[in-house]
């Protein structure tokens, strides 16, 4: 009952914290000094396919819990991957459950179960105390970061997000009554007035807002990704409270609009780490379709461009036998990926996008292109819209003529029809010398001549 601490003097019923903790695989845990960027990338590939141990082991490396992590030290992607832990199910799902009798009631039966909660407690003071020493602006990119990797992962993704937002689950979507996620509301959980948090984690809490709009869009987005048992959830959503059935008809026009916050995960890194990876594949029928088109619909020199303004090459590459190996590796390096020295289709997309985000007028065009016509990636009109509206606020005279399509012909949830956004746009477009808006251009004119003319 008595033991001796570190600290001297005599502790009652001191427990070691390593043996509350969950076993980790030996591949995740070993010394990785001389290899950290390869830890990285098996842990990344791991966490991005929902792996609750990797989620968790990303945000002690991102927090530099250990020395020889200092390197790659960042708050932000930290608490983004004890978020990601956190909403997992593979954390609170109970394995199975027993009345142990006397003391114990029902309660869960493996140890397995004893260690996951204790890895969700921790978690959640490590995410609070991160969260409440950021700026509202870190903890928008942390929300943002989540966002975007939960939306690459089709309808259960989805449904994470819709729980996230919706206010009869936990702070990360799990159960209300869930023991962690009582304690991080600053309920009560065993009924002793010496409770170990009444306080709760105000910070880690109001990551996500609770709203039945946002929850709404989430269930509906996951619905359309064609997964049957998104729409029995949307319907159970839709009759759990009196009002959330009138929000249909707003939500499906808020859902053409949405688009995920990131082209493709940041790949920024901390001063001498090493580069975040972007490892949610594209998955699907239509993914694989469209980057099949990449090969022989999209000619290489829009990719060549791209990789000249990234300063990738010096000169613009026209076909990718042009590129030398080193040049493929450096891109490869600035995503992320392993250097193999092939540009895959994935990483001609990427290339295009990366220039886009950067600000290249070009790349943002023949990337809006990209969308409205299902190459390299699946069409997507709010996407389309949203590059085609960047690059004419750069002044490209061939994203205005654009616009002016978008506005004149309407596209339900994205542009409303608005036949005077679309003269101003088209004229402004043969003004910076776009010919076919020219040419329509003067026809109007000769037209309006002639009608002039007759009165």
């Amino acid at each position: 009952m008595v033991s001796c601490g570190d600290r001297g003097g005599m502790q009652f019923f001191q427990r070691d914290a390593a043996a509350d903790a969950c076993p980790r695989p030996a591949s995740l845990t070993g010394s990785e000094f001389n290899a950290q960027e390869t830890g990285l990338r098996a842990l990344r590939r791991a966490a991005f396919r929902g792996d609750f141990f990797a989620q968790l082991e990303l945000g002690g490396r991102y927090a530099a819990i250990r020395a020889t992590d200092k390197n790659i030290e960042d708050p932000i992607e930290s608490a983004t991957w004890y978020a990601m832990a956190l909403s997992n199910d593979e954390g609170y799902a109970p394995i199975n459950r027993v009345d142990r009798g006397g003391f114990g009631g029902w309660r869960p039966l493996s140890k397995y179960d004893d260690c996951r909660a204790y890895e969700r407690h921790t978690a959640y003071q490590r995410l609070d105390r991160q969260l409440g020493q950021m700026t509202r602006e870190e903890q928008e990119a942390v929300r943002d970061r989540v966002i975007y990797i939960l939306s690459t992962q089709d309808a259960q993704g989805y449904r994470t997000l819709a729980r996230l937002h919706d206010g009869l689950y936990g702070p990360f979507g799990e159960p209300e009554d869930n023991r962690e996620a009582r304690e991080a509301w600053g309920r009560n959980v065993s009924g002793n007035s010496r409770d170990r948090n009444r306080r709760g984690y105000y910070s880690a809490t109001n990551l996500f807002q609770r709203n039945d709009v946002d929850a709404y869009l989430y269930n509906y987005l996951a619905v359309q990704t064609g997964d049957v048992g998104a729409y029995v959830l949307l319907k159970d959503f839709e009759r759990s409270a009196p009002s959330r059935d009138t929000y249909q008809r707003f939500v499906e026009t808020k859902a053409r609009q949405w688009t995920p916050p990131f082209e493709f995960y940041p790949n920024t890194a901390p001063q001498s780490g090493v580069p975040f990876s972007d490892e949610s594949r594209p998955r699907g029928d239509a993914y694989e379709y469209a980057l099949g088109r990449m090969g022989g619909e999209l000619p290489f020199l829009h990719v060549g461009r791209a990789l000249r303004y990234l300063g990738v090459s010096e000169t613009v590459a026209n076909r990718p036998e042009d590129l030398s190996k080193r040049q493929i590796e450096t891109l490869e390096a600035m995503l992320g990926h392993p250097m193999e020295g092939r540009l895959s289709y994935l990483e001609r997309v990427r290339a295009i996008q990366m220039a886009a985000i950067n600000g290249s007028s070009e790349a943002q065009l023949v990337l809006a292109v990209m969308y409205a016509e299902g190459i390299g990636l699946p069409a997507d009109y709010a996407r389309a819209f949203k590059w085609f509206e960047e690059a004419a606020r750069q002044g490209s005279p061939e994203a205005k003529f654009a616009m002016s399509s978008y506005f004149a012909l309407g596209v339900a949830g994205v542009a409303d029809q608005d036949k005077a956004q679309a003269v101003a746009f088209r004229i402004d477009s043969a003004l910076s010398g776009f010919g076919p808006s020219a040419g329509r251009l003067q026809a109007v004119l000769a037209q309006v001549s002639r009608s002039q003319q007759r009165r």
